[in-house]
């Protein structure tokens, strides 16, 4: 057991992929949390505030943008590191995201304190995200910005004592050299808060009311834009409709954009999906938002068929929770989703591009519902056995830090 260390967590958006190791060590240890302003608390969790000093500078080249912006949050840390010492504070871990740069000049402050750096995702120019979707071809001059935007996560890398990693295949993206350095551990999910429910039913408002009476389609995304697959979705949402007389399609996510290409002010991939797609029966496909936590977990446990696409990037924790809801999933032919899918064991695979195939597999899954039952219990089998919080991932964490503070 962890007892009686100082420990130190760096994440610009409180607590991130941290919640669960903030709540598990906070009773027995002093917790301190850099971050931007936020209204989120967790009990016995000191929160830091901090802000880059300035923005980048808009005139300076396009390839250092973003290096430029990691490196005002790096400083911005750095700044509230040095008073921290001057106050005699020193951690016995610092644990932080290195993806905005924040963990950047932490050795430069603590050379002798443990840091452990959690590696979310490293660009390349192929292979992965990029390239990936025809309709969004890259800028030729994309792979020069990538490198040079590498060059923080590589920073990070080299100064960082111990990596963690989500995935296998997140961590496969790594530079050859650095992967030894870096763990696989997922952030994990709680499949004893996250489960299937005997008499699933869920309300979202203004009368919208399932409770399995009637054939639920479910599709989740922070954000509904292309890197989700939100484009190709909705290609397939009136076939859906239409050979499924009986069924309703719930889409949740925010008209912002998460990843890949920003739009004018005003507009949004939702609106110009819609454009594209006009939705033949409105009364049926419901557009909600984001939702809170609690009425997201029964909107699984209702599903009766839960689509999940993504480009070859970070694997979404929704993936996860659907799966150890009981979901029937049906997910892109992809590398993150692969890793988890095997199709027609625990789930069904589809070809992110193919919209016909989608909604084929979607009006199989409503129409012989008995016929993947076992595929849905073996669904939550796979996340119990994999990512299940209690049991395998937050042990694996807490002995590595456990490891790295000896």
């Amino acid at each position: 057991m962890i007892q009686n260390k100082t420990i130190l967590f760096l994440h610009q958006n409180f607590p991130g992929q941290f919640l669960h190791l903030c709540r598990a060590l906070a009773d027995t240890n002093r917790l301190f949390f850099i971050t931007k302003a936020t209204r989120n608390r967790l009990q016995n969790v000191k929160l830091v505030e901090y802000a880059p000093h300035r923005a980048p500078n808009p005139d300076i080249h396009l390839y250092l943008r973003t290096l430029e912006d990691a490196v005002l949050h790096g400083q911005g840390v750095a700044r509230l590191l040095l008073q921290m010492q001057k106050e005699n504070i020193r951690p016995d871990i610092i644990i932080g995201h290195s993806g905005w740069g924040e963990t950047q000049f932490v050795k430069d402050v603590f050379p002798d304190v443990p840091l452990l750096s959690y590696i979310e995702f490293y660009y390349s120019a192929t292979g992965a995200d990029v390239g990936f979707d025809p309709e969004f071809p890259s800028n030729p001059e994309l792979k020069f910005q990538l490198r040079v935007r590498n060059q923080m996560i590589l920073s990070c890398l080299e100064a960082t004592d111990v990596g963690l990693s989500p995935t296998h295949w997140q961590h496969a993206r790594i530079p050859a050299i650095f992967q030894p350095k870096v763990e696989v551990i997922h952030d994990g999910v709680d499949t004893d808060a996250v489960k299937p429910a005997e008499s699933p039913s869920v309300t979202l408002g203004e009368g919208l009311h399932f409770d399995g009476s009637v054939p639920l389609v479910t599709f989740v995304a922070r954000n509904l834009e292309p890197y989700r697959g939100f484009h190709i979705f909705m290609r397939a949402v009136n076939r859906i409709l239409a050979d499924n007389p009986a069924a309703h399609i719930v889409i949740v996510g925010g008209d912002g954009v998460s990843y890949g290409a920003r739009l004018p002010e005003g507009d949004s991939y939702k609106a110009r999906a819609l454009k594209e797609n006009p939705i033949d029966d409105e009364s049926r496909v419901h557009f909600v938002g984001k939702l809170e936590y609690d009425v997201f977990k029964k909107l699984l446990q209702t599903s009766d068929a839960h689509v999940y696409l993504t480009y070859p990037f970070v694997l979404s924790w929704s993936m996860l929770e659907a799966m150890a809801s009981g979901c029937l999933l049906i997910g892109s032919r992809t590398p993150p989703v692969e890793e988890v899918v095997r199709h027609g064991e625990n789930g069904l695979l589809v070809n992110f591009f193919d919209p016909a195939e989608i909604a084929a597999t979607v009006t199989d899954a409503l129409k012989r519902p008995d016929d993947f039952r076992d595929i849905r219990r073996a669904a939550r089998q796979t996340v119990i056995d994999r990512y299940d919080l209690t049991r395998v991932c937050l042990p694996r964490q807490l002995a590595l830090i456990q490891r790295m503070i000896g």
